[in-house]
């Protein structure tokens, strides 16, 4: 069974959330919609809602991140969920226990969600594939698979400063080939209708055939920057370098750093994000990082009410959005 398939109900209702590959614009349209709803809980005297209470939420995160695990814990707590934190170095799979064990004795804990960050591709299909029917799993990243609440911020994003999706160029530069955010945002990008995507990045970090992901490619910046109205930048992995996949930081930085210089030659609303955390003077200068351009600061309170969107809908307490058939 695929992640696509897996994440839906009977009727087409979230009730995992894995990868966006394979929605529709309804649904994902709704996503982003709901989340409008909470984009205001921050401002609050009282920043919560009473939609989760009563449940609880585990993360469980195999890779350290603190940006995304502390936006899914306030997400969870505004939401007014219980949550736990569960730290895998030192948890029961370090010590001789299944994953398959730890998730048994979570659910016999009465956890009703589990937000899962893993090395490997397709951890998190897994784990939903083997949880029981009353418990929900969302991906905060797998592998080089998929990202999809980032995806999906990312496009709250956009949507908020530039919202005919159809009439949009978005440009994604660097590491292409290793990055699940890339993966999830391309996907959602076609599914809302961007008919100009752009990968830029060297040979080296490009997949084959990332064409028939419906995106054409660029090795030169300057020209893959032309004309477009969003700039996605990706973090680089310094391992990258060590691994002779790139020659050295400041040759990156010459070649497909994001500058001042080469902003011009995009659209003058053009709007420049980052997943975080960013290697300045390596992806992208410091001026542009901090400039009037830049939604980057956006992107991490986006990301609340996103989260607060899909961990209300796959846990079935947010208006329908099955949308049909996917």
């Amino acid at each position: 069974m695929t992640p696509h398939t897996i994440q839906l109900d009977q009727h087409g209702r979230l009730k995992h959330f894995l990868t966006t590959e394979g929605l529709n614009r309804q649904t994902l349209t709704s996503i982003l919609d709901y989340a409008e709803s909470f984009a205001g809980v921050s401002g609050r005297a009282v920043k919560k809602v009473p939609l989760l209470r009563g449940k609880t939420v585990a993360n469980l995160f195999f890779e350290s991140s603190t940006r995304t695990r502390t936006t899914f814990e306030l997400a969870a707590k505004r939401l007014s969920a219980d949550v736990l934190n569960i730290n895998i170095a030192t948890s029961a799979t370090n010590k001789g226990e299944t994953l398959q064990d730890t998730l048994h004795t979570l659910e016999a804990m009465h956890c009703d969600m589990f937000v899962v960050r893993h090395g490997n591709s397709g951890a998190a299909h897994f784990i939903a594939g083997q949880v029981a029917e009353n418990v929900h799993v969302i991906n905060a990243g797998d592998g080089r698979h998929a990202h999809p609440t980032q995806a999906m911020l990312d496009m709250f994003t956009i949507r908020r400063h530039k919202p005919d999706f159809e009439s949009l160029r978005v440009a994604i530069v660097g590491d292409i080939a290793h990055s699940r955010v890339a993966r999830s945002e391309i996907h959602a990008l076609n599914i809302l209708g961007v008919s100009d995507i752009r990968v830029i990045a060297p040979k080296t970090l490009i997949p084959d055939n990332i064409e028939s992901l419906g995106v054409r490619v660029f090795h030169d910046l300057t020209e893959g920057l032309q004309d477009v109205d969003v700039i996605a930048m990706l973090r680089l992995q310094r391992e990258r370098i060590k691994n002779a996949v790139l020659p050295s930081e400041e040759e990156y930085f010459r070649c497909f750093g994001l500058t001042g210089t080469r902003l011009r030659v995009a659209k003058p609303d053009v709007i420049v994000m980052h997943p975080g955390p960013i290697n300045r003077g390596i992806e992208i200068d410091s001026q542009v990082a901090d400039g009037d351009r830049s939604v980057i600061l956006q992107q991490v309170s986006h990301g609340i009410a996103i989260r607060m969107a899909v961990m209300a809908m796959v846990m079935g307490a947010a208006p329908d959005s099955s949308g049909g058939d996917n």
